[in-house]
């Protein structure tokens, strides 16, 4: 039974590399980036992309669709979006004998990967719209529930808040993001290429490496990657240390007023699965985890007014909680 194990192993993360080597030639000098979106597609869960306008995160999600074969559809949130826009809604239609009844006219959301782009630009009552597709993988319009197709994953893309004509997101539906990942400013070299690329017509198509039902497959395989018991502990420990009641690193207790909840802890699990799945490996460690925790936990943890007043961010507690937290010892004698 080893071998088998072993090769789906190696499938799993020949057919990541695919992909991602795929997305890479429309998305430059963002490998970090990319695999975290890999990452929650994998783990079926919805990644929350931060960044000023004018870096890419558009063109991230259209060149995940092209590399898997899925359906993609975008969504411009904007002041006036109404939540009608999103899910759809019953419209008035004449049957085959001319009478009027209502239909069913379903709304973008019903695809695999929805692009939500700047969705913090709605208003509350329409973001929240998203918060039932989300957890649920359902929505429920006119008393009727459909489901969502498989994979069903959200890509949000979020300005940051400082800028004029935001809304925050409440604080539920940044917990049901699985992911946030930041997306930082190009460098220099990386601008060159970038603008070499868009301004020669030299930009590159992100070709066909994967298939619906090979996705569909992967995403299975992900949650049964194993983890050790003292691994599920670390993870218990860290997500405690980010309320300020019980956390041991000082600046929690000064900057934090909310820490994660226990989805923060499931993100980091199942982060870390798809991650060494990934690498080739058959079973999480403990750098899986620490890699993991910045991107599930930074959306999760609430800061006070100190925080924002002395320039403290969330991945710099989340540094601190890590170093300040001990991986428990094995119980398995002689194992590392």
């Amino acid at each position: 039974m080893t071998e088998p194990t072993h090769r789906s192993h190696n499938n799993y993360a020949e057919t990541a590399a695919r992909i991602e080597q795929s997305v890479s030639k429309r998305i430059v000098g963002q490998p970090s980036l990319i695999r975290q979106t890999l990452v929650g597609l994998l783990a079926e869960g919805h990644v929350l992309l931060e960044g000023v306008p004018g870096l890419g995160k558009t063109e991230l999600v259209k060149s995940f669709s092209a590399a898997i074969g899925v359906d993609f559809a975008r969504v411009q949130f904007t002041p006036d979006l109404m939540p009608a826009d999103i899910v759809g809604t019953q419209v008035l239609a004449d049957d085959e004998r001319g009478r009027r009844t209502f239909e069913y006219q379903a709304g973008p959301v019903f695809t695999n990967l929805l692009l939500a782009d700047e969705i913090n630009r709605a208003t509350p009552k329409t973001q929240a719209a998203l918060l039932e597709a989300m957890q649920e993988r359902h929505v429920t319009v006119a008393g009727k529930t459909r489901p969502l197709p498989r994979p069903f994953l959200v890509l949000a893309t979020q300005n940051p808040i400082e800028l004029e004509g935001t809304y925050p997101l409440p604080e539920a539906q940044l917990d049901r993001f699985m992911l946030k990942a930041t997306v930082d400013s190009p460098t220099a070299d990386v601008l060159e290429e970038i603008l070499r690329r868009t301004t020669t017509g030299a930009v590159g198509e992100s070709p066909l490496v994967a298939d619906i039902e090979t996705i569909r497959s992967m995403i299975e395989q992900t949650p049964r990657a194993p983890i050790a018991a003292h691994l599920v502990r670390y993870v218990s420990l860290l997500v405690e240390a980010t309320h300020p009641e019980r956390a041991a690193a000082p600046s929690v207790k000064r900057y934090v007023r909310w820490g994660a909840s226990p989805r923060g802890g499931q993100a980091m699990v199942l982060a870390a699965k798809a991650a060494a799945l990934l690498d080739g490996r058959p079973h999480v460690t403990a750098d899986d985890i620490r890699w993991a925790a910045p991107a599930a936990l930074r959306h999760r943890l609430v800061l006070g007014y100190e925080a924002a007043a002395e320039g403290v961010g969330p991945d710099t507690l989340i540094d601190e909680i890590i170093a300040s937290t001990p991986e428990p010892k094995s119980e398995i004698r002689g194992a590392p």
